[in-house]
């Protein structure tokens, strides 16, 4: 890190506004803050010590002086094969946090498209129909008194939590520490999440997900992916979800066996799934998921939202205002875990 009084320069490889730019400058007089998109030139890679970015990074040797790097997104995966990534001089944080309310939202309202019955709405609205029977029909449970299970419980998890305990359900939570329920650095916006770790009525390590989904009416998956948590969700968990469990995927594809998956939704043994990621993106026009009545299939955009690169700028300034200080970043990728 710089002496005190050395200027930063900053990279911006995003299209932020001249609003947001304007807004990281005012942070500080020694941080000189450049953008540079969509290409950055060699002039400012040699001299960059700090780099914001999404998918835009330097060879090692392009950049010497390069300290630390935050990404635009929540993973790190699309990055893990660029060499600076790897680099165990350069700090590496995520934008974890800023998609929490967005897509615990999201997962609200996927949750309560099913329990309406919203695919067989639409279903019916197609073919003109007015069932007989609509009563029976669309008779549904409330989401209060069901059980919510969430893999993994980071800023989406503990959100969801949140939103999902005041609204009357139980939850369950996989947890990589079951120890240390409250052990959680990352970035929250105020007011969200739970922080305490203390909503869960239960929190089970991974290898425990099958026990974990038996009871759940709803499991929704918020983990990062990993080696570990590659196919997380397996044959093993489908035989032990209730035929009536809906599965939630915002996490990342590989997370779920797609192929046990596609074979439990066929047979009845799910009630339904709602997907946003996938094993290979776009979904394959040949992928079986399109053809299932029981998937609501949406493209990658549970965390999206329309002031997106508002709450992404707000997490960077709170960690450059803890870069300058000389404080622990938060969001940092952790190599010895994957994320």
């Amino acid at each position: 890190m710089t002496d005190v009084n050395d200027p930063i320069h900053v990279i911006v490889a995003m299209d932020f506004s001249d609003a947001l730019m304007a807004e990281l400058r005012d942070i500080s007089p020694r941080l000189h803050i450049e953008r540079h998109f969509p290409t950055v030139p060699e002039k400012a890679w040699a001299e960059a010590e700090i780099l914001y970015t999404l998918g835009t990074f330097p060879d090692p040797a392009q950049a010497p002086r390069l300290r630390w790097i935050q990404l635009h997104s929540a993973g790190v995966n699309h990055a893990l094969h660029e060499p600076i990534i790897m680099a165990e001089d350069v700090e590496v944080t995520t934008s974890s946090g800023i998609h929490a309310v967005a897509m615990s939202e999201f997962c609200l309202g996927m949750m309560l498209a099913f329990n309406y019955k919203v695919p067989t709405m639409q279903e019916l609205k197609h073919k003109g129909e007015w069932p007989k029977e609509r009563q029976k029909i669309f008779a549904p449970l409330t989401l209060r008194g069901q059980t919510l299970g969430i893999v993994g419980y980071g800023a989406i998890g503990r959100e969801l939590a949140r939103a999902a305990d005041h609204l009357g359900m139980k939850v369950l939570a996989i947890k990589r520490d079951v120890m240390h329920p409250e052990d959680f650095d990352g970035y929250a916006e105020p007011g969200t999440g739970d922080q305490a770790g203390e909503i869960p009525l239960r929190i089970y390590p991974p290898e425990a997900i099958a026990s974990m989904a038996s009871e759940c009416d709803f499991l929704v998956l918020t983990v990062p992916l990993t080696v570990k948590t590659t196919h997380i969700v397996g044959e093993d968990v489908f035989k032990a979800l209730k035929k009536t469990a809906v599965l939630i995927n915002v996490a990342r594809g590989p997370v779920v066996d797609e192929d046990a998956l596609i074979s439990a939704l066929a047979a009845n043994r799910l009630a339904g799934a709602a997907l946003d990621v996938f094993e290979e993106e776009p979904l394959p026009t040949t992928s079986p998921l399109w053809n299932l009545d029981n998937v609501i299939i949406s493209p990658h955009v549970a965390g999206n939202t329309a002031n997106y690169h508002e709450r992404a700028a707000a997490l960077f300034t709170a960690n450059l205002e803890r870069y300058l200080e000389k404080q622990s970043l938060l969001n940092r990728f952790t190599r010895q875990h994957g994320y």
